[in-house]
C-alpha cells in the first residue's frame, strides 16, 4: 500500500462525504448540463486537493460543514478551469478519456465550464466565511492569469526559468495554497498556523507541478502521451535547464526546432533526450526534493502534534515518490 492509499484510507469517510457534497453542488434540472457534467466528472482525479483540505483541518481541529463546502469549491473551480483550458489548448483527451470539448464541442464545453465556475462561487458562500470567499476569488484570478501567462510564453517562445515558476505558482501552487488555508480556517486555527499551512500548500503545489512536468519525458500512465507538453509548445523545467546548461551549439540546434514549432515525433524525441542527457531531469528532481524539505520543515514547526500531522507528512512523501 503506497502513501496515497494510506492517506485515502485514513480519510475514507471524509472523501465519501466529499463526493456527496460535490454532486449535491452540481444538481440541476437541465439534462443537457447534467450530461456534460457527468462526463467531465466521471474520471476521478487523485483527490490531492480535498485530501489536503481535510488533512490540514484535522491537524488544526475538526472538519466542519464549511470544510466540505470549501473543499468542493476548490475542486469545482479547478474543474471549470480544466474545461476551459482544454478548449484553449484544443485538447482531445483529459486523464486518458475524451475531453468534454471533444465530446460536446467547444461552445457547450465553455458554457458548462461557466456553470461549474458559478457553482464554485455559490459553494464558497456556504462556508459563511468572507476570508474563504476572498481566497476563492483571488484563486480564480490567479488561475486565469497563469493560463494567460503560459499562453504568452508559448506564443512568444520565452525560455526562462523565472517565468516558468511564475506560471506554475499561479496555476498549480495557488490551488494547494487555497486548500491548505481553507482547511486551517474552517478548523478554527490561529492566524500564524493558517499562514504557515498556506506557505506549505504553495510549496507542495510547485513540487506537484514539476513532478507532472517530469512525467512528460517518460512513458508513464498520467493521462497524457509522452512529450505532450512539448507538442503544445510548453517548455518546462527539465528542458529549460538543459537549454541553459548544455553546450551552446547543441542548445542552438534545439532552439531552432522550438522556434520553428516543428514538433514532429522525431523532433519531440530529440528534445526529450536532449533534456535527459543534459541534466534536466536531475535538476528538476533536485528542485522537488529541496521544495519538499522546506514544506516538511514548515509542517514540523507548526505547533500541532497529532496523528494527522504524521499523515500530512505522508502526503509530502507521496508527492516526492509518486510515479503517476
Amino acid at each position: 500500500m503506497d502513501e496515497s492509499q494510506v492517506i485515502k484510507e485514513s480519510l475514507r469517510d471524509e472523501l465519501n462525504q466529499f463526493d456527496i457534497y460535490l454532486w449535491k453542488s452540481l444538481e440541476n434540472n437541465n439534462s443537457r448540463i447534467s450530461e456534460i457534467l457527468r462526463h467531465a466528472f466521471k474520471v476521478d482525479g487523485k483527490r490531492i486537493r480535498p485530501m489536503l483540505v481535510f488533512l490540514v483541518a484535522k491537524c488544526c481541529g475538526e472538519i466542519t460543514p464549511a470544510t466540505y463546502h470549501g473543499a468542493v469549491t476548490v475542486e469545482l473551480l479547478h474543474m471549470a478551469t480544466l474545461m476551459h483550458d482544454d478548449v484553449v489548448d484544443e485538447a482531445s483527451t483529459r486523464r486518458g478519456q475524451p475531453s468534454s470539448n471533444a465530446v460536446f464541442d467547444n461552445k457547450r464545453s465553455v458554457l458548462a465550464g461557466d456553470y461549474v465556475l458559478s457553482s464554485a462561487l455559490r459553494e464558497s458562500v456556504k462556508t459563511n466565511n468572507l476570508e474563504i470567499i476572498g481566497i476563492i476569488s483571488e484563486l480564480g484570478q490567479n488561475l486565469a492569469e497563469g493560463e494567460l501567462n503560459q499562453y504568452s510564453l508559448v506564443n512568444e517562445i520565452i525560455i526562462d526559468e523565472e517565468e516558468y515558476f511564475k506560471v506554475i505558482d499561479k496555476k498549480t501552487a495557488s490551488l494547494l495554497y487555497a486548500c491548505a488555508k481553507i482547511g486551517a480556517i474552517t478548523a478554527g486555527a490561529d492566524r500564524v498556523t493558517i499562514d504557515e499551512f498556506g506557505k506549505a500548500g504553495r510549496i507542495l503545489g510547485i513540487a506537484f507541478q514539476i513532478r507532472d512536468d517530469i512525467f512528460d519525458y517518460y512513458k508513464a500512465d498520467v493521462g497524457k502521451p509522452t512529450g505532450n507538453d512539448i507538442r503544445e509548445g510548453k517548455i518546462t523545467l527539465p528542458l529549460i535547464y538543459a537549454l541553459n546548461h548544455a553546450p551552446q551549439a547543441l542548445s542552438d540546434e534545439m532552439m531552432k526546432i522550438i522556434r520553428s514549432c516543428d514538433f514532429s515525433p522525431v523532433n519531440i524525441e530529440l528534445l526529450l533526450e536532449f533534456a535527459k542527457s543534459n541534466g534536466g531531469i536531475e535538476y528538476a528532481q533536485k528542485t522537488i526534493d529541496n521544495l519538499l524539505e522546506e514544506a516538511e520543515q514548515i509542517i514540523e514547526n507548526v505547533s500541532i502534534d497529532n496523528e494527522f500531522k504524521i499523515i500530512l507528512n505522508l502526503l509530502v512523501m507521496y508527492l516526492k515518490n509518486r510515479m503517476v
